[in-house]
């Protein structure tokens, strides 16, 4: 048996060495420059930027949401979504796929044990007399051990299957983040939405209550002769109006708990909802973004684009290997004895070795095609891995921008607001002290009611800002 271990491990060992000791054939990998400015945008329309390049990615989505039942609803989500859960299995499949393709840099080693018993006999006498029968038992113990069809990698062709494997698996890991931070966002916005929409619901529900009294008061003001069927008309026209808004935001808070149990994957607690947007501070209110663009090569879907990137860069050594011969190893040793008890004692040693080698030499043009394939295929990631920068450039200069302003608006919105109410409530009093007639305080109030839709529409858009600017740079991926 020591004998057998000795001579395979030689065999390993030579393979191995001859595999390591051969070319490779794959292009040397060059990660190409960034096809966007080396600067973040900066600007009147832009927030005023740190030197460097941030790490907003190391900040933790539980550290940047603060309100509890928004954790706990993302929470929910990255333990059921459907989306996720194929992105975790995907990685799984890339995993096995890599496995698979690492063990053909290996030998693989069989052994088997076999054993034959026979017993033989001779006949009578020449005579034909005596049928005595007598003979003796023979035993054949055998134990072999052999390396089929190995295969020397010396152009680096099952090497650079093997790196491409491992690529794809790294691309499919990086996409599984990118899933994460996706899913951490779109969850927190849908429960924003849902807020929002609760909140514009509130705000329609309390003027609904209060054009019902205008319309009352109007319809007795006409029938005691003092108003007009002309603002009887409009006050029912506003109530009118008010409803139909009532109802819309009635379906939207329903469709927007719909899109929320979607992302969770499974019905979400009343209790985790949120009853009201309110300022719209359900999370940090600022992040640490730097100047650099190169914060964009940390985004997990940049990185995923990198590393399909690599694989096929891979895959172009599989091609031009494929034009040398492929030689391959075949051993087998072994021990036979008559006698069980000897087999590991003093049975007899048997060993055969072989080689073959395979070359190619007509394909049609086969070879050569899946070369050009190989590098096309390569121009095509290169394409893609320089595209998901300059969208990844593209979407962190958006969220910028509206961060830029997004304060400036909102500030707007609330003086827009008071000012708003203050006319209204100045031409309701003339108007009962029949100065002015009901359209000024109709439209006065028209003005407030879409003033505050639209406070709460800017503090929606701050939030969501927020929430994008951090998704956008990378964070989401830890808790």
């Amino acid at each position: 048996m020591t004998r057998i271990a000795t001579l395979a491990r030689g065999l390993m060992a030579g393979g191995t060495l001859m595999a390591l000791g051969a070319c490779n054939m794959a292009p040397h990998y060059v990660r190409p420059d960034l096809p966007v400015a080396p600067a973040l945008p900066q600007g009147t329309s832009y927030p005023a930027l740190a030197a460097g390049d941030g790490a907003v990615d190391a900040i933790g989505w539980q550290a940047f949401f603060t309100d509890q039942r928004l954790k706990d609803t993302i929470t929910l989500a990255l333990a059921n979504n459907r989306d996720l859960r194929s992105a975790i299995a995907a990685v799984e499949q890339a995993r096995a796929q890599y496995k698979v393709g690492r063990a053909a840099l290996l030998p693989t080693v069989t052994a088997g044990p076999s054993a034959s018993i026979s017993r033989g006999g001779n006949g009578g006498n020449a005579n034909g007399a005596g049928g005595n029968f007598g003979g003796g038992t023979n035993e054949n113990y055998q134990l072999s051990g052999g390396i089929s069809a190995f295969e020397l990698d010396l152009w680096g062709r099952l090497r650079n299957t093997s790196r491409a494997a491992f690529e794809t698996y790294l691309a499919s890991a990086e996409g599984r983040r990118a899933t994460q931070i996706t899913l951490v966002s779109e969850t927190a916005t849908a429960w924003l939405t849902l807020a929002a929409d609760r909140d514009g619901l509130a705000v329609a529900q309390a003027t609904l209550g209060t054009r019902e009294q205008t319309l009352r008061l109007t319809q007795q003001l006409e029938a005691n002769g003092v108003g007009t069927k002309l603002a009887v008309a409009q006050a029912q026209t506003a109530l009118d109006t008010t409803r139909a808004d009532v109802a819309d935001y009635t379906t939207a808070v329903a469709q927007d708990r719909n899109a929320l149990e979607l992302l969770t994957g499974a019905p979400v607690p009343e209790a985790l909802l949120p009853t009201t947007l309110g300022d719209g501070t359900q999370m940090l209110t600022s992040l640490p973004v730097g100047l650099s663009s190169e914060v964009l090569l940390r985004r997990p879907d940049v990185l995923q684009a990198e590393h399909t990137l690599e694989a096929a860069n891979a895959r172009i050594g599989v091609a031009r290997a494929a034009f040398f011969p492929r030689i391959s190893l075949t051993g087998l040793l072994g021990l036979a004895s008559s006698s069980l008890s000897g087999l590991f004692d003093g049975g007899r040693f048997t060993w055969s070795a072989s080689g073959s080698a395979t070359q190619t030499l007509f394909d049609g043009g086969a070879l050569a095609g899946n070369l050009a394939y190989a590098k096309a295929t390569r121009d095509v990631a290169v394409a893609s891995y320089e595209k998901s920068i300059q969208v990844a450039f593209r979407e962190v200069a958006d969220a910028l921008a509206r961060r830029g302003t997004i304060d400036d608006k909102l500030k707007a919105q609330e003086s827009y607001l008071a000012n708003a109410q203050k006319a209204a409530d100045i031409t309701r009093s003339l108007y009962r002290n029949g100065i002015n007639t009901f359209l000024e305080p109709l439209d006065a109030d028209r003005t407030a009611y879409a003033a505050r839709q639209a406070l709460v529409s800017a503090r929606l858009a701050r939030a969501t800002n927020m929430v994008t600017l951090y998704e956008v740079l990378g964070g989401g991926i830890a808790p």
